[in-house]
């Protein structure tokens, strides 16, 4: 093993955004380590300021082109709060199941297109075409639908077009709504393919673990994997209870850094992490019966700290919305779709909305004054949240992987990295600053 180690990743490949890995190491010394973004910050709370209710999410869904149906909820759910409206049951339902669509699309596209290269050995999923031919098709085969599924639902596959303040402008026809769960029904299959496929090389995640907090939705009334709709919880509450959605600044507890241009987040420790794993943990018994036994393919079980494993929970995600959305389908369809006429009035308010997006817990607020108009806002990204996270897995997976030697090493930090299925463009946001003089 070499003594001295110098990494300099300007940037990490297969994640979106720039993020850069800085490690030195001289006479077995660790004299930097660190996890840095260089984003250029984004202005999406000043972008909305003066704009109206009903203009929100189209603005904010460009946040990001892979969570785009999310940054839509999170932003009309505020909305919703800050103007005192309640949807009906069918357009919760149809708002659950567009949401679904968009964890399968990202999961799919995350594990199938940028973890499983690392897997298999190769640089990109294009020499894996050659290498496991049937199993990039089922992969591709099972995006699609998950574009169509969003596109059935939104009006197009990114930045939807239908969803707005109150309900949907637009609703599928139940042939449609038939038509899309043959499709889900056709595809069960293929991911029970790509899982085994994952299981055939599991032995490359590396064996790490690193004790953490993991922040996530909980839904008790009624009980489900939450997705859409609860309350924060966290593994280290102790007992304290859930937090209302309103109260999300309390949890993130944001902060600068100067290696970053995202903020960070901590609540009960130093670091967080969100996303699948964080609801695994938090929710795991809660999953569906084709769920569990992905679950349990793989060996994951609830408290597991691997962040590695994030992947593994992914893929259970993506056979619980499948199995979830088909049950959802089939109670719409037992009482008949009908197009639901949406009136609202603008009023001064602050409301919160959240979600969780397939990288994490996602966070809206927005105040408004008596014309409806936006006075303020603020928006919370999963991945800042998981920024300081990634930092402190850094500081303890060097030292115990610098056996490794510099290309081991580095290696194995851009597989870290990519474990969180980082969004990282989508995580450098507005920032107030007062000179001092």
């Amino acid at each position: 093993m070499s003594k001295n180690i110098s990494i300099n990743v300007h940037h990490i490949t297969r994640v979106e955004g720039h993020g850069n890995i800085v490690v030195n190491v001289k006479n077995g010394t660790i004299e930097q380590c660190q996890w840095q973004v260089p984003e250029a910050p984004r202005f999406f709370e000043a972008m909305v300021r003066g704009r109206r209710f009903d203009d929100i999410q189209t603005i904010v869904s460009r946040i990001c082109g892979i969570c785009s149906i999310s940054h839509s909820f999170a932003a009309i759910k505020a909305v919703e709060d800050a103007l005192g409206l309640e949807i009906t049951e069918q357009a919760d339902k149809l708002r659950l199941l567009l949401h679904y669509s968009e964890i399968m699309q990202s999961h799919t596209l995350h594990v199938g297109y940028l973890v499983s290269p690392d897997l298999f050995g190769e640089k990109s999923v294009v020499p894996l075409v050659s290498k496991a031919p049937e199993i990039v098709k089922k992969i591709i085969k099972i995006h699609r639908v998950a574009n169509q599924w969003s596109e059935l639902l939104a009006g197009r596959i990114t930045h939807p077009i239908t969803v707005i303040p109150g309900g949907f402008s637009m609703i599928p026809s139940e042939q449609q709504l038939k038509d899309l769960k043959k499709q889900l029904e056709e595809i069960v299959p293929d991911l029970a393919a790509v899982c085994e496929a994952v299981l055939s090389v599991a032995d490359k995640f590396p064996a790490f673990e690193r004790e953490t907090e993991y922040i996530s939705l909980k839904q008790d009334n009624p009980p489900l994997y939450a997705l859409f709709h609860g309350d924060i919880t966290s593994t280290d509450c102790n007992g304290d209870g859930p937090v209302p959605v309103r109260e999300w600044e309390r949890v993130a507890n944001e902060y600068v850094t100067p290696q970053s241009t995202a903020k960070w987040t901590r609540w009960h420790r130093d670091a967080f992490a969100v996303g699948a794993l964080a609801r695994f943990n938090n929710n795991a018994e809660l999953l569906s019966p084709l769920a569990k036994k992905v679950a349990d393919m793989f060996g994951l079980k609830k408290g597991n700290c691997n962040p590695f494993m994030n992947s593994v929970a992914q893929l259970a995600e993506c056979a619980f919305v499948v199995e979830n959305a088909i049950q959802t389908i089939d109670a719409l369809l037992s009482k008949g779709l009908k197009q639901e006429k949406v009136k609202v009035s603008p009023r001064a308010g602050r409301g919160s909305g959240c979600v969780e997006a397939p990288r994490g817990i996602l966070f809206h607020t927005y105040e408004f004054n008596k014309n409806g108009e936006c006075v303020a806002a603020n928006i919370c990204i999963p991945t800042n949240q998981n920024h300081a996270n990634i930092q402190k897995d850094f500081e303890k997976f060097v030292p115990e992987f610098m056996h490794l030697g510099e290309d081991g090493l580095r290696h194995g930090m851009e597989m870290l990295v990519r474990a969180y299925d980082p969004c990282i463009s989508c995580s450098t946001h507005m920032l107030n600053v007062t000179f001092v003089k």
